[in-house]
C-alpha cells in the first residue's frame, strides 16, 4: 500500500497540463491561422480534438466533454494582421473545472505570444495578436461547480459501495447470513433487502448535496433533473454492485473496510478527474482511470448540472457504467453460487 500510495500520488498530483484537446474554429483558414495552430499543438500541451466550420458547433462540442478549450480566430484573420497589423484570438475555456481552464488560457495565451514576438523579428511593421478569453459554464471561476459534483461521486461510493460491502460481511462474519441463506428466502431476495436501504439513503444524500450547492453556493443546475436523478440511480447501482463484489471476496469486516477505504476509495478521489485532472497523469493512470466507476458519473453529472447536457450527449459514460454494474453484478453472483456449493 505505501508503494501504491506513493506512486499514485507522485503521478497523480501536478499542476502541469499536458495533451488537453482543443477545438480550432478558424471562419477563413490561412497560413497564419495555420501556422498558430501548429504551434499550439506542437506545444505538448493540446491535441486537436475537432476543426469547426461554424461557431455553432462549439457548445455542442463542449458538451461532449472531451475538449477543454477552443481557439477562435476572428473572421479575415490573416488580412487583419498583413494590412492592419493586429488581428485578435479568442480563448474560449469549459470553466467546470476552473484550475485547468486557467492553466490552458495561460499556455494558450503564452505560446501565440511567443508566435507574435517570432514573427515580428522577421517583419519591417511590427504584428500585434490580440487576445481575449472567455470562461464557459463558470464566469465567476468558483470552485465550488467542480467540488459539489465531486462530493456527490464521493459520497455515493462511499455510503453504497463501502457500507454495503461492511454490512453484508458483517452478517458472514457473525454467521447470520448462513441462518438467512438456508430459510425459505432466496439469496437475491437477501441481498435487495440489504442493498436497498443504502439505496435510498444515497440518494436522500445526493438530494440533500444539490439543494446545498443550489441554495447556498449558488451552483447552477441547467439539465434535466429527471436525467440526473436517473444516472444517480445508476452509479448508486454500480457502487452497489462493488460493494456486494467485495463482501464475496472477503470474510471480515476489517477486510472489506480496507478494501473499501485504501483500494477503492484513494484511486476515485485521486483517478476520477475530481481533483487532479486525468489529462496530467501518465498513459497507464489515464488507462487504469477508464476502471474507475466514478470518472465516467462526474463526466456526467458535470454535464448534466452545468452544460446541460442530455443522454445523446452522454450516452457513452451511461453505457459504460451500465456494462460496469451488470458485471459486478455478475462476477458476484458467480462467486456467491461458488460459496454456496463449497
Amino acid at each position: 500500500m505505501p508503494i501504491a500510495q506513493v506512486v499514485l500520488f507522485g503521478f497523480a498530483i501536478t499542476n502541469e497540463i499536458k495533451d488537453a484537446y482543443i477545438g480550432i474554429y478558424a471562419p477563413q483558414a490561412d497560413y497564419q491561422t495555420q501556422n498558430i495552430t501548429n504551434k499550439l499543438l506542437s506545444s505538448g500541451y493540446f491535441l486537436l480534438d475537432e476543426k469547426l466550420t461554424s461557431e455553432n458547433q462549439i457548445e455542442p462540442l463542449f458538451k461532449k466533454g472531451k475538449a477543454k478549450m477552443v481557439i477562435y480566430f476572428e473572421p479575415n484573420f490573416s488580412n487583419q494582421l498583413n494590412h492592419n497589423k493586429q488581428a485578435s484570438v479568442k480563448l474560449i475555456a469549459d470553466a467546470t473545472d476552473p484550475n485547468t481552464a486557467s492553466l490552458l488560457i495561460g499556455y494558450a495565451t503564452s505560446i501565440i505570444k511567443n508566435y507574435q514576438m517570432e514573427t515580428n523579428g522577421i517583419s519591417s511593421l511590427p504584428y500585434s495578436i490580440n487576445t481575449s478569453y472567455r470562461m464557459k459554464y463558470n464566469t465567476e471561476m468558483k470552485s465550488v461547480y467542480m467540488f459539489v459534483p465531486g462530493i456527490i461521486t464521493i459520497l455515493l461510493m462511499l455510503v453504497s459501495a463501502m457500507m454495503t460491502s461492511i454490512a453484508i460481511t458483517r452478517e458472514k462474519e457473525m454467521g447470520t447470513m448462513e441462518i438467512m441463506l438456508v430459510s425459505p428466502m432466496e439469496p437475491r431476495t437477501i441481498i435487495i433487502a440489504k442493498v436497498i436501504p443504502y439505496l435510498l439513503i444515497s440518494l436522500i444524500n445526493a438530494v440533500t448535496i444539490l439543494l446545498l450547492g443550489y441554495l447556498i453556493f449558488d451552483v447552477p443546475f441547467v439539465g434535466s433533473l429527471g436525467l440526473l436523478l436517473a444516472e444517480t440511480v445508476l452509479f448508486s447501482f454500480t457502487s452497489l454492485a462493488l460493494g456486494i463484489l467485495i463482501s464475496t471476496v472477503t470474510n471480515s469486516m476489517q477486510n472489506a473496510m480496507m478494501i473499501s477505504l485504501l483500494g477503492l476509495m484513494m484511486p476515485t478521489i485521486l483517478l476520477s478527474g475530481f481533483i487532479f485532472p486525468i489529462e496530467n497523469m501518465p498513459l497507464p493512470l489515464q488507462i487504469v482511470s477508464n476502471i474507475i466507476p466514478a470518472k465516467w458519473f462526474i463526466i456526467i453529472i458535470k454535464g448534466v448540472m452545468l452544460k446541460g447536457s442530455n443522454l445523446a450527449m452522454l450516452w457513452k459514460e451511461t453505457a459504460v457504467l451500465f456494462a460496469m454494474t451488470l458485471f459486478f453484478i455478475g462476477v458476484s453472483i458467480k462467486k456467491f453460487n461458488i460459496r454456496l456449493d463449497s
